[in-house]
C-alpha cells in the first residue's frame, strides 16, 4: 500500500502556499507538541471546514475563516481575508442580521447546540465498538468523522458570535473609557460566571471534602496521582469512594487529558488524572471552597460595571450594554465549549479508533491499538471491513519515526514569503480583524520594553504581581508536582488543567491570547499571568524563583 500525506491536500507547500498567503502562522495553542497523524488528520479536515462554515454563516465583514496546512506535525494558518470594500459593506448588513440571536437569545442558541451534540455523542456510545460487527464499526467511524465535522460547524458559529463581540465591547470600552483587554477594570467586567468546567471541578472538590471525611484523603495526598489510585482500589473505604467517583465519571469524564490529541487515555480509560485534580484541591486545604472564590469575583464584577456605567456616555450605553452582555459569555463559553465540543468529541475519536485498533491487531494488521493513531482514514477504511492478510505496519513504523522527529524539534511560529517580515504579517492579522485569531490562537506579539530589563517579554492575560518558585510543566502528567505557591510555566495549558490554578501564585506560557484557557482560568482564579512569552519553558527550569508583572506583561528570572 502507497504511504500517503498525513493530510492529503493539505501538507504545506512552500512554493505553492506562499503564492497563496505570504504568512501563515502556527497555531501553538493547540499544536504544540506535534499532532500524531490521525489526530493531524481531524483537525487540519475539519476545524479549517468550521472555521470558513462558522464566518460565512454569520457574514463575517472582514474574514471568511482561515485556511489551514499541516506541516511536521504542526498546524500552519492563514486568513481568508475580504479585500473588496464593497463585499464588505454587503456583509455588514447580513451580520447585523445574524449576530441577532447571540444577542437576542445565547443561553438558547448555545443550549439547543449542547443538546444537539449530547445526541450524537450517545448514538456513538451506544455501539459496543467490542463486540460490534466489522462492518458496524467501519459506520461507527464514518459516523464519527461526521459528527467531528458537525462540532467543528457548531464550535466556530458560536466562537465566532462571541468572540467578534468581544472585540467589538473592547472596541468601545477604548472609544468611551480608554481601557482595552488587558486592563484590570476590563477584565473585572467579564469574569465571576460559572460554567460546565467549574461545575465538574466543584463536584471534584466536593470528592476532596469527602475523602476527608472518610479518612482516605491521606492516601491521595501522600501517593503520586496513579499510585494513589493503585492504593485507593485494594482499600475498602476507598473502594466505594471510587464507585461514587466512577457515577460522575460515566456522565462527564467523557474528556481528553490534552485537548487537541487523542493520544492519551480519556478519564473513563483512565481517572488518574481526575485523583491528580481531587489531590490539588486537598493540598489547598483550610477553607478554601470553589462557591466562596466565585462569589468574590462575582461581587467585583457588578461593582466594576456600575462604576463604568456610570462613565459611558448616555448615548452609547445602550449598545455598551448590549454588547458587554454577550462579551460576558466569553469566558464561560470558552471553558463550557471545550467540555461539550472539543474534549467529548475528541473522546469519542479516540473510542471509535481504539476499537477498530483491537480489531486490526486481532487480525493482525498492525501490532498494538494505539499504531491506529500513525494511519489516517482512507487507510483505516481500506482494511476495516476484510482485514484479512493486510499488513499496515510499513506505514505505522515510518509515520512513527517522522512524529518521533518532529517532537524532537520546535516548528518555527510563523512560515514567511522572503522579504515579508513578521510585522508585516502582524498588520495583515489586525486588518482581519479575525476575533479568533487576534484573540485565542495567535494573539498579539510581544513588544520589549528595554526599561523594564526584563528576562522575557510577553501580554497581559491577568494583572497582578507575584514571586515564587517556577514549576515547568510540558505535559498534563507532570501536574502531580505542582505545590501551593508554584509558578506555572507551560507551552499552553487546557481545561483539565483548571484544578491546579487554586494552587499557584502566577502563570507564565509560550502561547496564548486574551481569551485563550491560560488567560481565563487565571482572572477568573485572580492570579497573575503573562501569555505569548514564546520561550519561557526554554529559559526557565524548575525550581528558579521568578517575579511574574502581569501589568507589564514581562517576567523576571531571579536565580541565574
Amino acid at each position: 500500500m502507497k504511504i500517503y500525506d498525513v493530510v492529503p491536500g493539505f501538507e504545506f507547500d512552500e512554493k505553492v502556499d506562499l503564492e497563496k498567503s505570504p504568512a501563515w502562522f502556527l497555531d501553538g495553542t493547540h499544536s504544540v507538541p506535534p499532532w500524531t497523524p490521525m489526530f493531524g488528520w481531524f483537525w487540519i479536515n475539519f476545524c479549517r471546514h468550521g472555521m470558513q462554515y462558522g464566518a460565512e454563516k454569520l457574514s463575517l465583514p472582514t474574514v471568511k475563516g482561515w485556511d489551514w496546512r499541516f506541516k511536521d506535525g504542526g498546524g500552519y494558518l492563514t486568513l481568508n481575508l475580504v479585500m473588496d470594500e464593497g463585499e464588505k459593506k454587503e456583509r455588514e448588513v447580513k451580520f447585523r442580521e445574524a449576530i441577532r440571536p447571540f444577542i437576542d437569545d445565547y443561553d438558547k442558541l448555545w443550549g439547543d447546540y449542547v443538546s444537539e451534540m449530547l445526541g450524537h455523542y450517545e448514538r456513538l456510545k451506544a455501539c459496543d465498538v467490542d463486540t460490534a460487527s466489522n462492518a458496524e464499526l467501519l459506520a461507527n467511524f464514518e459516523d464519527t468523522v461526521n459528527v467531528c465535522r458537525r462540532m467543528w460547524e457548531v464550535h466556530m458559529h458560536m466562537m465566532y458570535g462571541v468572540d467578534t463581540a468581544f472585540i467589538l465591547f473592547e472596541n468601545i470600552c477604548k472609544d468611551a473609557l480608554g481601557i482595552d483587554d488587558t486592563h484590570p477594570t476590563f477584565h473585572d467586567l467579564l469574569r465571576g460566571f460559572d460554567n460546565k468546567v467549574f461545575e465538574v471541578d466543584r463536584e471534584l472538590w466536593k470528592f476532596s471534602k469527602k475523602a476527608e471525611e472518610m479518612g482516605i484523603a491521606d492516601i491521595i495526598l501522600n501517593n503520586k496521582a496513579g499510585d494513589g489510585l493503585a492504593a485507593l482500589r485494594e482499600n475498602d473505604t476507598g473502594k466505594k469512594w471510587l464507585e461514587e467517583l466512577q457515577v460522575l465519571l460515566d456522565e462527564d469524564g467523557w474528556r481528553m487529558q490534552r485537548m487537541s490529541e487523542i493520544n492519551l487515555p480519556t478519564w473513563v480509560e483512565d481517572p488518574t488524572p481526575v485523583i491528580a485534580s481531587v489531590k490539588f484541591f486537598l493540598k489547598q486545604g483550610g477553607d478554601f471552597n470553589l462557591d466562596a472564590e466565585r462569589g468574590v469575583l462575582a461581587q467585583r464584577r457588578e461593582e466594576a460595571t456600575k462604576e463604568v456605567l456610570e462613565k459611558v456616555p448616555e448615548d452609547q450605553k445602550g449598545w455598551f450594554t448590549t454588547l458587554l452582555g454577550l462579551a460576558q459569555k466569553t469566558g464561560s463559553f470558552s471553558e463550557e465549549h471545550n467540555h461539550y465540543l472539543d474534549l467529548y468529541t475528541h473522546a469519542m475519536i479516540r473510542r471509535s479508533c481504539l476499537g477498530i485498533g483491537r480489531r486490526l491487531v486481532g487480525a493482525g494488521v498492525i501490532d498494538d491499538p494505539e499504531d491506529i493513531l500513525f494511519l489516517i482514514p482512507d487507510e483505516v477504511r481500506a482494511v476495516t471491513l476484510v482485514p484479512d492478510g493486510s499488513n499496515l505496519r510499513h506505514i505505522v513504523e515510518r509515520r512513527r519515526k517522522e512524529w518521533e522527529g518532529w517532537c524532537s524539534k520546535e516548528n518555527p511560529p510563523a512560515i514567511l514569503k522572503e522579504g515579508f517580515t513578521m510585522d508585516d504579517a502582524m498588520g495583515v492579522l489586525v486588518q482581519s480583524n479575525d476575533p479568533i485569531a487576534l484573540k485565542v490562537v495567535v494573539g498579539a506579539m510581544p513588544v520589549p520594553k528595554p526599561e523594564l530589563n526584563a528576562d522575557l517579554y510577553g501580554i497581559c492575560g491577568s494583572g497582578g504581581v507575584a514571586e515564587g518558585p517556577a514549576r515547568v510543566i510540558m505535559e498534563e502528567s507532570q501536574l502531580d508536582e505542582v505545590e501551593k505557591g508554584d509558578i506555572l510555566v507551560a507551552a499552553s495549558t487546557a481545561p483539565t488543567w483548571t484544578p491546579v490554578f487554586g494552587l499557584l501564585s502566577a502563570v507564565v506560557v509560550d502561547r496564548g491570547a486574551s481569551l485563550s484557557h491560560s488567560a481565563i482560568v487565571s482572572r477568573e482564579y485572580g492570579i497573575p499571568c503573562v501569555i505569548n512569552v514564546f520561550e519561557g519553558t526554554g529559559k526557565i527550569k524548575t525550581g528558579q524563583r521568578i517575579k511574574v508583572d502581569g501589568d507589564n506583561g514581562v517576567v523576571y528570572i531571579l536565580d541565574k
